[in-house]
């Protein structure tokens, strides 16, 4: 029989009850004995124990790519968007290759907060708080570099539709347009669908914190959260709301992304796969984002029991389902080139393949397609540092898939006098690596003073939040010690 790897202050017992596969009952979602007290005690001694050494060590590594940054906007801003290694060949480079990878990453947030939250997969409970963290603060950096690329910053705002005396108006039939309707209105839903849910954790530590600026400060986030039956269902209702709203725009945000490629006329972009392939492949680079940040969190926090192995294995299934239809992409692109024997899109495959970047176009396909193979092992899926190491792998391949579908499909157009190699310079480096100054710095800030696990849903999936007392029909999820007249098919149901 195979041992259950164990891990921090998980008893073997629990983790192994934290992976069965026995049907006959549901696994167990938090461990180490926890009831809503300790567990409460847990989440809030994060934010108001003192701060631990490591966590000030990677404060100072992601400012000081933060510092780098800002270096590199400042100088781009005076001096222009010549300093980047865009050429009139390829006038589209790592700025919209990072613009795409940030605003893939945000993706996973919100589909393992509202579409697991609406399919009531309870298990997403764990990670759910970290995961929308990670939507905005990729968000934010994906903003970024469009908002760049304009060249003169400060009239971004021609962007948006208002009378003004130059008659001038934005182009509405350009899916770069659509871009910022379709991010804005994602990052503002998945804001407050963050925010909502954190309300009655907000609360929790208003009252657990014992000097005045911080029970000020979570106090005025709380919106005076006071727990009663009535703030309890207008809370579950907007939550609920905000899910509903939020499920199709993880769906449609990425889908108008890939417009940006897939309406053109060019070999390679002009594709009807883009919008499905986007949002399969931003799914698959969201979890292997999120499991790259939750194992770290989970060893230096302690939240072994909260964040379990049952948690990091179904995220490895989403993953490995996920790169399967990404590798299913990739095998489409190059039989309908072939299949509709036009030479421009043959040539644009093949030179995908063979040409002056077959280098990053195989890096692609191992780390997108042959590593995340590994997943079918469960000894794989059951350990953290090989379940990091295929994260990571995937993360570099869903970078160096952006840009191979950019920079490959430009540096070779129609006409072999205007071909022209991309070469990033040492701006397009340091931004790409400032923008994970930003991501981080943002991350550590709210890892050291917001709940990093949502307190008030996890309780929910406990043994506890079980009613003991009072009318009770049918258990859709029993547990070892339910009745049996409450099981399914029992004579009562």
């Amino acid at each position: 029989m195979a041992t259950i790897p164990t891990s921090g202050n998980v008893p073997p017992a629990d983790a192994a009850a934290n992976l069965s596969e026995d049907p006959r009952s549901r696994a167990p979602l938090v461990l180490g004995g926890h009831d809503f007290t300790t567990l409460t005690d847990k989440v809030v001694g994060l934010t108001f124990r003192p701060t631990p050494p490591a966590w000030y060590l990677a404060f100072a590594v992601a400012l000081a790519l933060l510092s780098l940054l800002f270096v590199t906007v400042g100088y781009l801003l005076t001096t222009g968007v010549g300093v980047w290694g865009n050429n009139n060949t390829v006038g589209w480079g790592f700025d919209i290759v990072n613009f795409v990878f940030w605003v893939g990453i945000g993706h996973a947030g919100t589909l393992i907060s509202a579409i697991l939250f609406l399919l009531r997969q309870n298990w997403r409970t764990g990670v759910n708080r970290l995961a929308e963290a990670m939507t905005i603060f990729a968000v934010m950096c994906a903003g970024l570099f469009p908002a760049l690329h304009v060249g003169r910053v400060w009239l971004v705002y021609w962007l948006a539709p208002y009378p003004n005396q130059m008659a001038v108006w934005p182009q509405a039939r350009s899916p770069l347009w659509w871009d910022v309707f379709a991010v804005t209105t994602y990052a503002l839903v998945s804001a407050m669908f963050w925010y909502v849910g954190m309300i009655p954790d907000l609360a929790t530590l208003r009252d657990r914190a014992r000097r005045r600026l911080p029970q000020i400060i979570y106090g005025l986030l709380a919106v005076g959260w006071t727990g009663s039956n009535r703030h309890w269902l207008r809370f579950e209702r907007a939550y609920l709301i905000l899910a509903a709203l939020a499920t199709p725009l993880v769906l449609s945000v990425h889908s108008v992304v890939s417009f940006d490629f897939a309406v053109s006329l060019l070999p390679g972009w002009h594709t009807t796969i883009f919008p499905p392939y986007f949002v399969a492949g931003a799914v698959f680079g969201g979890f292997a984002m999120v499991l790259t940040l939750a194992i770290p969190a989970r060893l230096w926090f302690g939240l072994q029991d909260l964040i379990t192995m049952r948690h990091l294995e179904n995220m490895c299934k989403i993953m490995l389902g996920t790169g399967l239809i990404v590798a299913s992409a990739y095998a489409v692109e190059f039989f309908t080139a072939w299949y509709s024997q036009h030479h421009f899109e043959q040539f644009a495959f093949l030179n995908r393949a063979l040409g002056p970047y077959a280098w990053a176009f195989w890096t692609m396909i191992a780390c997108n397609v042959c590593i995340p193979q590994l997943l079918w092992f469960r000894r794989i899926r059951t350990n953290v540092w090989t379940i990091l190491c295929v994260a990571m792998a995937v993360n570099i391949g869903m970078w160096f898939e952006r840009f191979v579908i950019v920079v490959t499909s430009l540096h070779r157009d129609f006409v072999p006098s205007s071909w022209a190699l991309f070469s990033p310079t040492w701006v397009d480096i340091g931004m790409f690596a400032g923008s994970f100054g930003l991501f981080f710095t943002l991350f550590l800030l709210f890892c050291r003073f917001l709940p990093v696990v949502a307190m008030a849903e996890v309780k929910t999936v406990m043994p506890q939040a079980r009613p003991t007392h009072g009318p009770q029909r049918f258990d859709y999820q029993p547990d070892p010690d339910t009745p049996p007249e409450l099981r399914r098919g029992s004579p009562w149901t």
